[in-house]
């Protein structure tokens, strides 16, 4: 096992500027699409800019889109984003739809390093002043003194009655009240 994941940048899980608790702003700032006019390497580069860029920038209105082709260059996408974060896609030798592919999926990011350490799996940003529950958190103090086996302490903690234990207690009380009945009227009863 190794520990370069000692040297990862370290965070937590979050929403970028509590995004889509009020309404969503599409965290891809600016994205720029470098690529060469002449070379083969190119080629889904300039066919995604020939067929697909104007409606891809009608769907991301909150994005600016910048063409700049440059000589005997490897093509890429580079995409600023608003927390400052930076990615760089090499398109080299890709196809049309490879390309599309890889450029759609830049507006759906946060922005935010996808190869960070989390230290926890969740995060809030007005964490409880409470502090984590316990069993021992409403508990006497006095228990860490004492001795065990304690009778006080194997006590049942449900003080109520359970539903069968009121119907033995009045199947109980019927049968006492049958035996401390006079027999006199019950032989008149019964006859």
């Amino acid at each position: 096992m190794s520990n370069k994941h000692l040297y990862l940048f370290s965070g937590f899980p979050r929403a970028p500027l509590q995004n889509g608790i009020g309404r969503y702003v599409p965290q891809l700032k600016r994205m720029t699409i470098k690529f060469c006019k002449s070379s083969g390497d190119s080629k889904g580069a300039r066919e995604f800019i020939e067929s697909m860029l104007v409606d891809f920038a009608k769907e991301n209105p909150g994005t600016a889109v910048y063409v700049k082709p440059r000589r005997h260059r490897s093509p890429c996408v580079h995409a600023e984003y608003l927390n400052g974060e930076t990615h760089v896609i090499s398109l080299h030798n890709m196809s049309l739809e490879e390309t599309s592919k890889w450029i759609h999926l830049l507006p759906m990011r946060s922005g935010t390093a996808t190869n960070m350490r989390l230290r926890k799996f969740w995060h809030t940003d007005s964490p409880s002043i409470q502090g984590v529950w316990s069993p021992f958190t409403n508990r006497d103090p006095a228990i860490n003194l004492a001795q065990f086996p304690m009778e006080e302490l194997s006590k049942k903690k449900n003080l109520t009655k359970t539903a069968t234990e009121i119907i033995l207690e009045r199947w109980e009380e019927q049968k006492q009240k049958e035996s401390t009945a006079p027999t006199g009227i019950q032989e008149k009863t019964s006859s």
